[in-house]
C-alpha cells in the first residue's frame, strides 16, 4: 500500500507543478504588464537628463533659438 501511494505522489508531482503554474500565470502576467506601464524614477531621471543633454547641445549649436530661460549662455564673442 505504502509503494501504491509513492507512486501515486511521484506520478502527481509534475500535475501538481502544473496547476501551480497555471494558478500563479495571471499574477505573473498582471505583473509584468504594470512593470512595462510604469516609469521608475531613476528611468525618469536617465530620460530628464537626456533630453537636458539634448537640449544643451541644440543651444550650443544655435543659440539665438533658444528661449531665454533654458539657462544656457552662449559664450562671449571676441
Amino acid at each position: 500500500m505504502g509503494v501504491l501511494a509513492l507512486g501515486v505522489l511521484v506520478g502527481t508531482a509534475g500535475c501538481v507543478r502544473t496547476i501551480a503554474s497555471v494558478v500563479t500565470a495571471p499574477v505573473r502576467a498582471t505583473s509584468k504588464v504594470i512593470d512595462w506601464s510604469t516609469t521608475s524614477p531613476s528611468e525618469r531621471d536617465r530620460k530628464y537628463m537626456r533630453e537636458m543633454r539634448k537640449r544643451e547641445e541644440r543651444c550650443r549649436k544655435h543659440p539665438d533659438e533658444c528661449p531665454a530661460d533654458s539657462g544656457y549662455r552662449a559664450p562671449p564673442q571676441r
